[in-house]
């Protein structure tokens, strides 16, 4: 069933869905600055680690693990590493709305993931969304080309790159999920957060080493940007693990998935970036669906 929340609980998601789209547009002024997508999720995961592990301090958090936490926790590690490195590297190739909205098709690879590992059949109502949101993603990446102008092929070979990397991490995102909700749900979110973010920091840095992967910035709009996507990354963080229990959320709202929607306005005003009339139909059509599933009476 769902539950009312208070306007000060409802604002705040708002803020933290604000701050979560402006972190992907500051990170495209760091990355068209020559910053690397692993020097970004290095910044961003390990002041995020640092924020929640004084949080954990602060609040005297007791950390218990058992041995299914230390068995799976160390995979979703692997996997938010993996999803955070794919998500901006979406950001880094496509306009930004279109990047986040085919990250959120995140639902749909949940269903999928859920059947397959725990034999979990999708509700009716979600199986009914999925044909609805991916029409809309169809729209809004324009995927026959018409809007651009190039024609089918020319588009994919355009956006291709991107459009996979934003499922690669969807893919990802989802499975994490489906496993911290069926073998870690147990486990305090905060502490969960904290070793997860430690451990995407860990990966990304023998990445960057093994790789030279690390890439800081040239100008002064390019520290903007690195500095800007890691305060706003780990404010919302630090806002989600220690305000909204204490206002009656648990865990993500759906309210937050309108993400996408700040990140087209934000993109468009800071950045330039404009989609086609029939690319922002696809674009509500996404965050509706994802929205009504994230609200629908359970």
């Amino acid at each position: 069933m769902t539950t009312r929340i208070s306007r000060t609980a409802f604002l705040t998601l708002l803020l933290i869905a604000v701050m979560m789209g402006g972190n992907h547009v500051a990170a495209r002024f760091a990355f068209n600055d020559s910053v690397s997508v692993i020097t970004a999720v290095i910044f961003r995961s390990g002041v995020t680690a640092i924020i929640i592990t004084l949080l954990l301090l602060q609040q005297k958090v007791r950390i218990q693990f058992s041995a299914r936490h230390k068995q799976v926790m160390p995979v979703i590690g692997v996997l938010v590493a993996i999803q955070s490195f794919c998500l901006y590297s979406a950001v880094a190739r496509l306009p930004i709305a279109l990047a986040l909205l085919a990250f959120n098709t995140y639902p749909l690879c949940s269903a999928f993931w859920a059947r397959v590992l725990y034999k979990h059949r999708a509700e009716p109502f979600v199986l009914k969304a999925m044909p609805v949101m991916l029409l809309g993603l169809a729209l809004a990446l324009d995927v026959f080309g018409a809007a651009s102008g190039l024609g089918a092929a020319a588009h994919w070979q355009h956006i291709g790159a991107g459009v996979g990397f934003a499922i690669a991490a969807a893919a990802t995102f989802a499975l994490a999920m489906i496993l911290t909700q069926h073998e870690a749900v147990d486990l305090d979110g905060r502490v969960r957060t904290a070793m997860t973010m430690s451990m995407v920091v860990l990966l990304a840095s023998a990445f960057a080493v093994v790789s030279g992967g690390w890439s800081l910035p040239r100008t002064a709009l390019g520290w903007w940007g690195l500095g800007g996507l890691t305060a706003l990354y780990g404010t919302a963080f630090t806002l989600m693990f220690s305000l909204l229990p204490r206002l009656g959320v648990v865990g993500n709202s759906a309210i937050m998935n309108i993400e996408p929607v700040f990140a087209l306005v934000l993109a468009w005003l800071l950045l330039g970036q404009a989609i086609a009339p029939i690319q922002v139909v696809g674009a509500l059509i996404v965050v509706s669906t994802v929205m009504v599933l994230g609200l629908r009476r359970r």
